[in-house]
């Protein structure tokens, strides 16, 4: 694209539009770490744009690696947008002002590419918002020669079906590598758009949805989704970087300069995760387990630490302990960072008491709570989901929680597990209150407890994709039941949360569903339907009446136990794992047979690194 530097919107235009939003330091470009070009000396420009405000989209971590990526080639640019709340995109729409990006004040129309970080199906209708306010053509096939591409990346990216009507492409998997790729063929490319898509259909791991008939059967389910173009492949590769130590990883990342959600620096331990939590997306769609060295976590948390000033870093990842050498890291990063006042945090922890004591260690004494996230309530139900703990692991966790004096417990649960009885609701009950007697006992008071409960919302590409979503009546049945059994295991001393079923209602017809799903979001947009994941925001009569204008029955993808032999909208996307593995860990579940993880134990057969296929058999 060619961008005159007058296109940059003025600062005196922009502080007047600030003057009258309550949250101004979202929309200026003055951060700590900020990267800016000259558009006029660069040859690809990219805008990284996440789909919820600036507070949520600077906390992932993922954009950070992204950014770094393309600023460090001196042919490229990245820059930032985020979803604008209501009181700023009502002063850019008076104004006739276009979404900008953060860095240059540019419309993100003027760009080469707008890439979505597609983290959470709720925040579907805000990729339209953020569209419509730069004024770009939601629809991919009638957009214009000189509008953007407009890609998607990120977890959802392994079932986009939903959004393929407004997409000219998506990303699967690891982006470091294949950023550049793009790149590379969007600044070189001479011909119409159609022939630049069709390259990028080309590359390892890029789908383009419009190079791709989907059919139907008479019931609805697919009957088939085929490539319609010569060279494009029949199922579409995720990308995988193998070796972490190698990936770039960004050390100065951009500084916000207000609050955002996870106001700490990050340092990525590893990727991937071989637990096998049935339900869970991000421990399939990550696989392979890849860890960065001790030696290099080491020196990028000494340069984070140098070039943020932040006070905290957070080792994250999927499960933090379960990094191989963790004891070893905590170790080395508290001797030589301990001096520099700055603290380590783990935001993700195994049921143990290992955790427990771990987490101690490195956190600091204002730190009086820790969270365990044990899904269910009975050991039948948690061996259904495979998570692998046991009562016994979740009591020592507890008493090690006492010892440690953190007198403030939260758990995580969830409701609506396949094959969940109320007997498992009521297990919750009698688990809390074997936590309050067994904290009691160590410590000679009651802690605090916290109990959220999530809506158990079916994936692609997990053992439950078959599964069918408890219709949200239900739902809500045992809801109140768990407050009530809660109530008479801890009183006072336990606080339940639950998360509404109707949006995850929504999610499950938005996480499950296929291309004509499209048509729902685009009028749900139109009938004023944004920032739909926060809670308050959220318009469930609208999404029901998006669905009955387009003729769309939602329980068709959310309630609907799918056949065996069924075709997924997503089978034409490979997150690694093979469907046949993910149907024998549904009938694993089934019989309630636990599958060990594999990096302590033998290959499982799963199909997503070349190790064999040393299948566990179902008759274990």
């Amino acid at each position: 694209m060619n961008m005159a530097k007058s296109e940059a919107l003025s600062l005196e235009v922009r502080d007047k539009l600030l003057s009258g939003v309550a949250k101004p330091a979202r929309y200026v470009d003055d951060e700590f770490n900020v990267v800016k070009k000259d558009h006029d000396r660069t040859a690809f420009k990219f805008v990284l744009a996440f789909p919820d405000t600036y507070e949520v989209g600077m906390s992932h971590i993922g954009s950070h690696i992204l950014y770094s990526v393309l600023n460090s080639r001196s042919d490229a640019l990245a820059e930032r947008v985020y979803a604008p709340w209501d009181d700023m995109a009502s002063a850019m729409r008076r104004a006739g002002v276009p979404l900008f990006a953060l860095e240059s004040r540019v419309p993100i129309r003027s760009f080469d590419v707008v890439g979505f970080t597609l983290q959470y199906e709720l925040s579907y209708t805000n990729v339209l918002y953020m569209l419509d306010l730069a004024g770009i053509t939601l629809k991919s096939v009638e957009r214009r020669e000189d509008e953007p591409l407009i890609i998607g990346g990120g977890p959802c990216a392994f079932n986009p079906e939903p959004l393929a009507d407004f997409f000219d492409a998506f990303v699967l998997g690891d982006g470091e590598e294949v950023i550049g790729e793009i790149a590379e063929l969007v600044k070189t490319s001479k011909g119409r758009r159609e022939d630049l898509l069709s390259e990028l259909a080309s590359v390892p791991g890029i789908y383009v949805p419009r190079f791709y008939r989907v059919e139907y059967l008479e019931d609805g389910t697919i009957a088939d989704v085929s490539p319609i173009r010569p060279g494009v492949p029949p199922v579409v590769e995720k990308r995988v970087v193998k070796n972490l130590d190698e990936a770039p990883f960004p050390v100065s990342p951009v500084v916000p300069n207000t609050e955002v959600v996870h106001d700490r620096a990050s340092l990525e331990l590893f990727r991937g995760c071989t637990r096998g939590c049935r339900f869970c997306s991000a421990g399939f769609i990550y696989r392979p387990v890849r860890e960065r060295s001790l030696e290099r976590l080491e020196d990028l948390a000494m340069k984070l630490s140098a070039n943020t000033g932040y006070d905290e870093i957070s080792l994250g990842s999927l499960s933090s302990s379960d990094y191989s050498r963790i004891q070893d890291l905590v170790d080395r990063l508290s001797e030589r960072l301990a001096p520099q006042r700055v603290s380590l945090s783990l935001p993700s922890l195994r049921v143990d008491a290992f955790s427990v004591d771990l987490a101690r260690q490195i956190e600091t004494v204002r730190k009086s709570s820790i969270t365990f996230a044990p899904e269910a309530g009975s050991q039948r139900l948690r061996d259904v989901i495979n998570k692998g703990v046991t009562e016994e692991d979740l009591m020592n966790a507890v008493e090690a929680a006492a010892r440690a004096g953190l007198d403030a417990l939260k758990f995580y649960f969830m409701i609506g597990l396949p094959t969940e009885q109320d007997e498992d609701l009521d297990a919750i009950g009698d688990l809390v209150s074997k936590v309050l007697s067994r904290y009691k006992a160590e410590r000679g008071k009651k802690p605090r407890i916290t109990v959220s409960a999530s809506v158990f919302v079916p994936k692609a590409h997990t053992p439950f994709q078959w599964e069918p979503q408890v219709k949200r009546q239900e739902i809500e049945r045992r809801q109140l039941r768990l407050a009530k059994v809660l109530g008479k295991a801890g009183g006072r001393s336990v606080k339940f949360n639950w998360h509404d079923s109707r949006q995850s209602f929504i999610e499950a017809v938005l996480a499950r569903g296929d291309r004509r799903v499209g048509q729902v979001i685009d009028k749900a947009y139109r009938r004023g339907s944004i920032f739909d994941a926060w809670n308050d925001r959220f318009r469930y009569e609208e999404w029901l009446k998006a669905h009955e204008e387009v003729g769309i029955d939602p329980e068709f993808y959310a309630n609907r136990t799918r056949r065996d032999d069924e075709r997924f909208p997503w089978d034409h996307l490979s997150a690694g794992v093979s469907k046949d593995y993910l149907a024998r860990e549904r009938e694993r579940a089934r019989k309630g047979l636990l599958t060990p993880d594999c990096r302590w134990n033998h290959c499982t057969g799963c199909g997503a690194c070349e190790r064999g296929y040393n299948q566990i058999p179902l008759r274990d």
